[in-house]
């Protein structure tokens, strides 16, 4: 059988040859092991145009053919399963979430066309497994999207001029600017920032010690957790300056009652959250130290440098720019190729780039510096995929400030447009949705961008922002002394003999007897209502409650729908419900029993199946979600007979 695969052509950017495309760059839904669309052994796969072009000069019995024009698409998978099922289906996605994918699997095919590898369905390197990334369900999708979203065909994407009046190019048409690809969470060096600081110091107390705690981590769509969660700890030896165009244990067990000078990780983490400590041996007085983060050993060891670049028709230069431009090709697929390379050569734009074993750069920022007007413009942020892990991004975006610094002393505020995938990354970089800087300071030498949030970083003149790592450990520290001075957690009593191992068993332990309870503000008055606590049932549910928020389908039910994303959505759910919501009802006992929490769990789904078709992908996870919930409880299983 003799199927096609649609040509790079205007001509092929129909919903049909579009979903195809993404069919086959995207894993499939609906079983485990499907990389992506593929054609069954007994299907030979050729380009429509090729059809096309035998149908006119070629085998002259088809003509007076009853068959229809048009070539037959490849619809079914090796893996028994069909385009919609491959993360395609338009009435699922959404019109805007469809054209993003949509401009990713042209882009893709691109790359494959020039690689002479088209019809080779297996091949794949390292570019077109970075876009393929991008294909996954995206993080801004957490609640149900509606298939009536407007959005222009993903390839009428007209070349966008230059964004400076600097430029004899007439002003942009709205335009997005950045890519969530190239500003991953992977890349953030800051993931411990939002922390609470006791569980920083938790998680600093785990990595030191070499073991894991146990903890529930909640997926969200489309957003692989990231394996490097410690926090970088030393800042690179040396001041790397880029330059133009250049290289730039244990304690005595004698002892009933002893007062520490420097506690311990764990009885921080204790102090920091209100916890009496008072029992469990001390560790060593040591400080622990997370381990440094990757880009940072790098950098220290002369693996990779930064270096700034601009346009002055050195080889270098050149050289580091083509690799530059490349790299926001290829991590920027949204944006024109030809409008990425224009900026990227442009004289007024300026550059600094992460090079690795000579020039290949591998992460690099693009900039408009406006110092007669204070600020300066990014224009475009990437860091290769496959580094996106070690750290890249946030060390980058250190060395950008402290090299804007020296360099335009009255430059200190920066202006981006980003798009919803790249907010995350610049709020942790110091960016804020908040501009403070007068507009009519902006105003016309930058455009709005349709698709993009503008953002503002102010920096502090006193920071170095090489040396952050160590500045924030200090203030850290000083906050904690200031805690100790305060309070009484910081002294330690000897465990009881009856919890410790080895010893006796059935004895009772009057709470007047316990060691620095009643120093932490025990009376025996507060005994019985220390006794009181919640029921079984009430742990019970939050149990429940717990292995649903964590279950990696639950992304689209974890918070309310966005009336403003999916406006007729309370016109037809009169009783929504969501996890957040049952959380809140839980903590505030307004389930009287187990059943009650069942409705609720129970609302969620029919709500879900209520407004979404069965062959979206919300409908199908509330489905396996409801199948989950019956396995983990019993008076569930039992509601449906």
């Amino acid at each position: 059988m003799r199927l096609s695969y649609p040509c790079l052509s205007e001509a092929n950017h129909n919903d049909l040859a579009l979903a195809l495309r993404i069919a086959r760059h995207s894993s499939c839904t609906a079983c485990d092991s499907c990389p992506g669309l593929r054609p069954p052994a007994s299907v030979e796969v050729v380009l429509d145009d090729d059809i096309h072009q035998k149908s006119l000069l070629g085998d002259l019995t088809q003509y007076g053919s009853d068959e229809e024009d048009g070539p037959a698409y490849l619809e079914t998978c090796i893996c028994g399963h069909d385009v919609a099922d491959h993360g395609s289906q338009l009435a699922a996605l959404g019109r805007e979430e469809f054209s993003r994918r949509a401009r990713l699997a042209i882009r893709i095919d691109e790359l494959l066309q020039e690689a002479d590898r088209q019809l080779d369905f297996n091949y794949t390197d390292e570019d077109i497994d970075s876009l393929r990334q991008q294909m996954k369900t995206s993080i801004s999708m957490v609640s149900v999207t509606s298939p009536s979203i407007p959005q222009s065909s993903p390839v009428d994407r007209p070349m966008s001029p230059d964004s400076s009046v600097l430029s004899d190019e007439p002003p942009p048409s709205k335009r997005r600017r950045l890519s969530s690809s190239s500003l991953s969470d992977e890349d953030d060096d800051d993931d411990d920032d939002d922390k609470p600081l006791a569980a920083q110091v938790a998680d600093s107390n785990a990595a030191a010690t070499g073991t894991t705690s146990r903890k529930t981590v909640t997926h969200r769509s489309g957003k692989k957790t990231s394996s490097m969660k410690s926090k970088a700890q030393t800042a690179p030896m040396g001041d790397k300056r880029p330059e133009k165009n250049g290289v730039a244990n244990g304690r005595s067990s004698d002892l009933k009652v002893k007062v520490e000078d420097k506690m311990d990780e764990g009885q921080l983490t204790r102090l920091a959250t209100g916890v009496t400590v008072d029992t469990g041996p001390a560790s060593s007085a040591v400080p622990t130290h997370k381990p440094e983060k990757a880009a940072f050993v790098e950098l220290r060891k002369g693996v990779i440098e930064i270096t700034a670049v601009e346009n002055d028709r050195q080889p270098r230069s050149t050289v580091i720019l083509t690799g530059l431009k490349t790299l926001f090709q290829t991590q920027l697929p949204m944006m024109p190729r030809e409008y990425i390379a224009r900026l990227v050569y442009d004289h007024n734009s300026k550059s600094l780039a992460i090079i690795k074993r000579g020039y290949k750069v591998v992460g690099g920022i693009c900039y408009r510096p406006f110092p007669h007007r204070g600020f300066a413009e990014i224009v475009f942020f990437a860091t290769a995929s496959v580094d996106q892990v070690k750290g890249y991004g946030g060390m980058l975006m250190d060395n950008f400030k402290q090299h804007i610094k020296r360099t335009y002393p009255d430059v200190m505020h920066f202006l981006t447009y980003a798009d919803n995938f790249a907010v995350v990354f610049f709020k942790k970089q110091g960016f804020s949705k908040e501009i403070t800087l007068d507009r009519s300071v902006w105003a016309g030498y930058i455009k709005d961008y349709e698709g993009g949030t503008i953002m503002q970083c102010t920096m502090l003149r006193k920071v170095n922002y090489l040396d952050k790592v160590n500045i924030i450990s200090q203030q850290r520290e000083a906050i904690l002394t200031k805690i100790r001075e305060m309070s009484k957690s910081h002294i330690v009593y000897q465990g009881l003999s009856q919890f410790q191992e080895g010893g006796l068993e059935g004895i009772t332990v009057d709470p007047k007897e316990v060691p620095g309870l009643r120093e932490s503000g025990w009376t025996p008055g507060m005994e019985h209502s220390t006794r009181s606590g919640k029921s079984a049932e009430h742990t019970q549910m939050q149990r429940f409650l717990s292995d649903l928020k964590a279950h990696p389908l639950a992304w689209a039910f974890l918070n309310p729908v966005n009336a403003d994303e999916v406006p007729d959505y309370y016109g037809v759910i009169k009783r929504p419900m969501d996890f957040s919501t049952m959380e809140h009802k839980l903590d505030t006992n307004q389930y009287s029993s187990l059943k009650f929490f069942l409705d609720d769990v129970q609302l969620v789904v029919d709500n879900c199946k209520l407004y979404n078709p069965e062959t979206s992908i919300y409908h199908r996870n509330a489905v396996k979600l409801e199948k989950f919930m019956k396995e983990q409880c019993p008076e569930y299983a039992k509601r449906g007979s």
